[in-house]
């Protein structure tokens, strides 16, 4: 899989790709049928508009001609007729082509919502959320303007075109040569203004990114800008990108400004000729007064498609950049997929984790690096569950990318209650996150109730896994909501229990409304701490046989609120296999083993007092937070 650009945004794409196109059909092809009426009604409203100029000719070489005024209403009430039909048929296809417009972009966002849910978390480490946002948000627009306009009026207006100049041709060939003798002009000044709109194009393109690119970090980091009193330097930054923008627009409407016009004068020079040579063949008895009238309104009609195609150019383009950025999402496969035949775990699952020969890395390239067989400079480690000290092997067996576990081996039984510390970078939580296979490793094997987990499907090895992050995740919604995350499952008794053994429950009371208190966006109108506690609920209530503590889940809160999650931790705990990742050790002493992390490699495993008395990392860590909790 080849990663995503940084510069995507920036995509200009071709004016047409077939390839996209056919893409696309596929999004297109479940309303064949609605389409194909919308095309009829389109192809009609072109023929009726067709009738018009030609009504005048029978209207003036007819009963004008022959001063018959009652002649002049069967015509009169046809060419109000060939309006009428040319109105409903335009209200028809505009009608149809946008509500089936809706229903495809609906299709295209699920299609790539339903694809950003199932991609590994090493996706979205790539790709920041606002990118991911446009792709769902603006770039399905563009397909969304293409498809219920830019589409319709180059099917509209080319067929316009071209049933205008056949028309032409048949009534008199003579007029028409005199009429399109200023399209060759036409042409050549419409290839002119697309290579200027596509150079415009690219550049306001460029500069729309930056500025959103701008925005998002602002907004993101306004604590910062603030509390640096540097609001008036990024306002002079977002001048710039803004100011860069006007330019770039400007050449834009540079472009449309000198087409426009140009089209407009051939249109009065095509105009002009006909009066003049188209005189001419009416006074030679070549063609007749009202042909000349129908051919200055046929004329007039040609230059309209002209200009509309010539318009809708940039909505093409914008249609392809974006299909294209859509399709490199979607052509993006997942890094943790499923195996065609997934294995089962057996039930009831008893939780016991193994451990065997684990070396993981984040770079993708890992997975190519060579490490000989499965005994190869591994050092004396095997799988330990009691007091010792593991030291780490002197050299890794070949040279590495950058290794964040190196050769872990460890057993965990089934409901017991493991911590795991070390310093920052030891790779504490990238060991949970292998358990819960958000990413999966390069070598050895991770197992639960001795079946590889990378045999089993995600979704059945996370029904029996759950997790409390640092920063708890709320969703904007009702208290219940956030705690059952709307499994109909979870009875309300259930959901109100969950609270209770969580501690959760005394601050949601107090709440206004309850549990059907609604919690805005990311949770902002809660402490963080009661956060904390929403998340020790919602994994009480999905009651798995594993439970996830990631870094340190207690940081970020007051005594008394760290108080009341350390009982709802030990509750939650109980007779469950637990690893908490812990940084403050005070926190870990309920738990029934230690294991110490140093560079990627056990170093150390057993009870809190076990460790203690090694005199090894685990002492010394401990030694440095007691130092710094006696000098605070």
């Amino acid at each position: 899989m080849a990663p995503i650009n940084h510069e995507e945004d920036e995509i200009l794409g071709k004016a047409y790709d077939a390839q996209l196109m056919r893409r696309l059909s596929v999004f297109v092809r479940p309303y064949w049928r609605t389409l194909t009426v919308a095309l009829t009604l389109l192809f009609g409203a072109a023929l009726a508009e067709l009738a018009p100029p030609y009504l005048l000719i029978l209207a003036i070489d007819g009963p004008i001609a022959r001063g018959d005024a009652a002649g002049i209403l069967p015509i009169f009430a046809a060419y109000l007729g060939a309006l009428l039909v040319a109105f409903l048929c335009r209200y028809g296809q505009t009608y149809i082509m946008q509500s089936t417009g809706q229903q495809v972009m609906v299709d295209i966002r699920m299609r790539i919502f339903s694809h950003i849910q199932r991609m590994s978390l090493s996706f979205f480490d790539r790709n920041p959320v606002g990118r991911l946002l446009t792709r769902l948000t603006n770039d399905v627009d563009a397909l969304n303007e293409f498809l219920t306009q830019g589409m319709v009026a180059l099917l509209g207006d080319g067929a316009r075109l071209v049933l205008i100049v056949i028309a032409m041709l048949l009534i008199n060939w003579r007029l028409a040569l005199i009429s399109l003798a200023v399209l060759p002009l036409v042409m050549l000044a419409t290839v002119y203004f697309q290579k200027a709109m596509r150079a415009a194009f690219r550049q306001v393109r460029q500069r729309i990114a930056r500025i959103n690119a701008y925005l998002n970090e602002q907004i993101t980091g306004i604590l910062v800008t603030q509390l640096f009193s540097r609001e008036q330097r990024s306002r002079m930054r977002f001048d710039e990108l803004s100011r860069d923008y006007i330019v770039a627009q400007n050449r834009s409407l540079m472009a449309f400004s000198v087409f426009f016009p140009i089209v407009s004068f051939l249109a009065v020079v095509a105009t002009a000729l006909l009066l003049n040579l188209g005189g001419q063949t009416v006074l030679a008895g070549l063609a007749t007064i009202g042909m000349l009238v129908a051919f200055i309104q046929y004329t007039d009609q040609t230059f309209g498609p002209i200009r509309q195609i010539a318009e809708n150019y940039n909505t093409l383009q914008s249609a392809m950049a974006s299909s294209e950025r859509i399709f490199r999402i979607l052509d993006t496969t997942e890094d943790v997929r499923d195996d065609a035949q997934p294995a089962a775990i057996a039930t009831p699952v008893r939780g016991e984790i193994a451990f065997q020969d684990v070396w993981f890395s984040y770079e993708a390239g890992a997975r190519d690096w060579g490490l000989g067989s499965r005994d190869q400079g591994l050092g004396a480690r095997e799988t330990t569950t009691s007091s010792q000290v593991l030291l780490p092997s002197p050299q890794p067996p070949v040279p590495s990318p950058n290794w964040v576990l190196r050769g872990i081996s460890f057993t965990i039984p089934a409901g017991q209650a493991v911590a795991i510390v070390g310093a920052t970078g030891a790779g504490k939580s990238s060991l949970v996150s292998l358990l819960a296979r958000f990413y999966d490793i390069q070598r050895g094997a991770i197992t639960l109730d001795g079946v590889n987990i990378a045999a089993v499907r995600q979704s059945e090895l996370r029904r029996h896994i759950a997790a409390v992050p640092q920063d708890a995740v709320c969703f904007s919604g009702t208290i219940a909501s956030n705690i059952r995350l709307h499994d109909d499952s979870i009875s309300d008794e259930q959901m109100r229990r969950a609270a209770e053994i969580a501690n959760a429950a005394p601050f949601i009371e107090r709440l206004p409304g309850g549990y059907e208190f609604e919690v805005r966006e990311r949770g902002s109108n809660l402490s963080v701490g009661q956060r904390q506690l929403l998340a020790f609920a919602r994994a009480v209530a999905f009651n798995p046989e594993v439970m996830l503590i990631l870094d340190e889940a207690t940081s970020s809160v007051d005594t008394e609120t760290e108080a009341l999650i350390q009982a709802g931790l030990e509750r939650l705990l109980h007779g469950r296999t637990s690893i908490v990742i812990a940084h403050r050790l005070s926190t870990i002493r309920h738990v029934d083993r230690v294991i110490v992390l140093h560079k990627g490699q056990i170093v150390e495993d057993g009870s809190h007092d076990e460790l203690l008395a090694l005199g090894g990392y685990y002492h010394r860590l401990h030694q440095l937070q007691f130092a710094e909790q006696v000098s605070a």
